[in-house]
C-alpha cells in the first residue's frame, strides 16, 4: 500500500485508497507491477540482512508484489493485511506460478496474530503512512503498536524494515508532504532507525498507459503531469528503514 498523504498532494482522487484496495486490486496490482524497473529494490533489502531460508513477517502484503520478491530468494513468508481483495490477487498470482512456502492471512498490523520471537526479518511495505493521515491524531501510538508488534514477532538480532515513498514523479528523494516528513524524522529519532534510499522508478509502454495507469492511483493533475512531461518511465523515489532488534 501506499501513503494517502501522496494522492492528495499530487492531485483529487476520483477514488479513496480504501475503496481502490476493496474494489479495485487487479488494477492496484498492475500499477505497483509497473514499478522498480531496474529492480533495485530488492537487494537493497538483502543489504540490510540475509533472505535465504529466512522465515519472514510480511506487514501489508496487499497483492504480493514484495512477496513474490522474498519467495524467489528463497525466503517464507507469513504475510498479513487488512483488504481481503488485494490478499486474494495475491494468492491467485502465488498459485498460477506454483509458488511454495507462502501464506497470507487478513488481520490488522495493530494485533498480528503471530507468536513471539517466531520470525527472522519482518518487512512493512507502503503501509504506515497510511496512518500518518488516517490516524492524524493518534498516529504515534498507532504507528508504534505497529512497530511493537512487528518488533515482538522477531527474534534477537533480526532486522525490520519499513519501506515508504520519498516521492513519486521526483528525481531525488524528499518526504512528499510535510505529515510524512514528521513521520520519517520520528522513525529515525524516536524510533532507532536508519534510512537508506533508491530509485523504483516505474516504466510504461507508452505515455498514454503511464498516464492513464498512474493516473488512477494518484489523481488526474498527476497524469496530466505524465502527458505534460512525456513520461513513459516515471520517476520515483523509494526510503528504507532499518533497524536491528538487540
Amino acid at each position: 500500500m501506499r501513503p494517502a498523504d501522496v494522492g492528495r498532494t499530487l492531485g483529487t482522487l476520483t477514488t479513496s485508497f480504501a475503496t481502490i484496495y476493496r474494489d479495485h486490486a487487479e488494477q492496484y496490482d498492475a500499477l505497483v507491477s509497473a514499478e522498480d524497473c531496474d529492480e533495485a529494490l530488492l537487494p537493497a533489502i538483502e543489504g540490510v540482512t540475509s533472505l535465504a531460508g529466512a522465515h519472514v513477517l510480511e506487514v501489508g502484503a496487499g497483492t504480493g508484489r514484495i512477496t513474490r520478491q522474498l519467495l524467489a530468494r528463497g525466503a517464507r513468508v507469513t504475510g498479513f493485511d487488512r483488504a481481503e481483495p488485494m490478499l486474494e490477487v495475491a494468492r491467485r498470482r502465488l498459485g498460477a506460478a506454483g509458488t511454495a512456502g507462502w501464506e497470507l492471512h487478513c488481520a490488522d498490523a495493530q494485533a498480528l496474530p503471530v507468536g513471539e520471537a517466531t520470525f527472522d526479518v519482518a518487512i512493512a511495505g507502503w503501509v504506515f503512512g497510511h496512518l500518518r493521515s488516517w490516524m492524524a491524531e493518534r498516529w504515534r501510538d498507532a504507528i508504534g503498536r505497529c512497530l511493537d508488534e512487528m518488533d515482538r514477532a522477531i527474534r534477537r538480532g533480526s532486522a525490520t524494515i519499513i519501506i515508504e515513498t520519498l516521492g513519486t514523479g521526483e528525481e531525488f528523494p524528499r518526504p512528499p508532504t510535510a505529515a510524512l516528513a514528521e513521520y520519517y524524522d520520528w522513525l529515525d529519532r524516536a524510533r532507532g532507525f536508519t534510512r537508506a534510499s533508491v530509485r523504483t522508478d516505474y516504466q510504461f509502454p507508452d505515455v498514454e498507459t503511464a498516464a492513464r495507469m498512474t493516473g488512477f492511483f494518484f489523481g488526474p493533475a498527476f497524469a496530466e503531469r505524465v502527458r505534460r512531461e512525456g513520461w513513459t518511465r516515471v520517476p520515483e523515489c523509494t526510503g528504507i528503514w532499518s533497524r536491528t532488534k538487540a
